[in-house]
């Protein structure tokens, strides 16, 4: 008998858990697409974009990238709400009282918080990804300002160890970098061999960038050659749509294509892969945090209190948002190099998790 109660409880908690964050994020998302419709209906009408891809190119892949972003913070809300209404209508207490143990009766919880961080994981890494290219490329058509080209000015990069670039500017409808260099260095940081030209043009049928009006200065001990020529073809390790990557590029790809582009970065020797690192990195702390805030939401909301369920969601808010904020104050002190970005990731993991503990230490028994 004793058995089937507590299946009895499991079904009605988690069933009461899944069942409010499903409807406080629909919610949400409700007044989150109203809201972005009303604030975008101006530039939809101007450009003319056609209502099936304003409905099924945009908001059907904007919903789940927003749902994604709120996930942590409404599982935290849910615990807090429906928990905090279990302990004031006294049911915590009755439950407690038949025999059941506060760690027993964290089980339905966390069977919840797994449904919850599975799905955030599988989402985060595989569906969103493909969803992103197409909303984003809506955006680029309909919202933003894009006029479909662009160029850029005074470009460095590192395409190598040890092997740098530069270009005065760069057009993408020609595919034309100008006032171009290549400068190749030896492990001791000395130069030993610099390619100036007055262009370089990607080369469609080939792949290939090819430098025109060229100078090849090759530095051997204390020999110096200079070679002279027209045109010549480059081994470039780098492509036009290098030049056209915005900030939400790796939001694009999935866990495998972040890891391999990743790599592929870092065999490059370039130095700006620490974004993309604490991308991959989030996609696995993010799901995780499902389980410490709802540790920290029913250690929190399991007492009853004066302020009743208002005072119980007002202290998970302002918790949550405290967690949102060490997340980008660690995430900004990695990119300015001063924390390694998996350490930068796992220490509001960390730090919540300890206060969960302690929480749940204070919690009734």
């Amino acid at each position: 008998m004793k058995r089937k109660g507590s299946r009895i409880l499991d079904i009605y908690i988690i069933k009461n858990f899944l069942g409010t964050f499903v409807f406080a994020l629909s919610l949400l998302m409700l007044i989150v697409v109203v809201f972005d419709l009303s604030e975008k209906l101006d530039e939809f009408i101007e450009k003319k974009a056609p209502l099936q891809a304003i409905i099924f190119d945009y908001y059907f892949n904007f919903i789940p990238f927003f749902a994604l972003l709120f996930s942590p913070l409404f599982t935290f809300i849910t615990v807090i709400y429906f928990t905090s209404k279990m302990a004031y209508n006294t049911e915590i207490i009755a439950m407690l009282s038949s025999g059941v143990s506060f760690r027993r009766l964290l089980f339905p919880y966390f069977i919840s918080a797994l449904a919850i961080a599975i799905f955030t994981f599988v989402l985060g890494n595989f569906v969103i990804p493909h969803a992103n290219k197409t909303r984003l490329d809506f955006e680029n058509t309909y919202v933003h300002n894009s006029i479909g080209s662009f160029s850029k000015r005074d470009i460095h990069m590192q395409v190598r160890t040890n092997e740098y670039v530069y270009m005065q500017s760069y057009s993408n409808s020609s595919n034309i970098g100008y006032k171009f260099s290549i400068e190749k260095f030896n492990d001791k940081g000395e130069l030993i061999s610099k390619l100036i030209a007055d262009y370089v043009k990607w080369d469609t049928v080939n792949n290939k960038w090819r430098a025109h009006n060229y100078y090849i200065r090759t530095i051997n001990n204390e020999k110096e050659t200079i070679v002279e020529g027209r045109d010549i073809d480059t081994t470039l390790n780098i492509f036009p749509e290098d030049f056209s990557r915005g900030e939400n590029f790796m939001l694009t790809m999935n866990m495998k294509e972040l890891k391999e582009f990743i790599d592929q970065q870092e065999l490059k020797g370039s130095e700006n892969v620490t974004p993309y690192l604490i991308e991959r990195y989030k996609r696995v702390a993010t799901p995780f945090s499902t389980f410490i805030l709802t540790l920290i939401g029913v250690s929190l909301s399991s007492r009853k209190i004066r302020g009743g369920i208002g005072a119980y969601i007002g202290a998970g808010i302002g918790l949550s948002f405290t967690y949102i904020l060490f997340q980008q104050f660690s995430s900004q002190f990695a990119i300015s190099g001063n924390i390694n970005p998996l350490l930068a990731v796992w220490i509001p993991n960390i730090i919540y998790l300890g206060i969960g503990v302690v929480l749940y230490l204070k919690a009734p028994k």
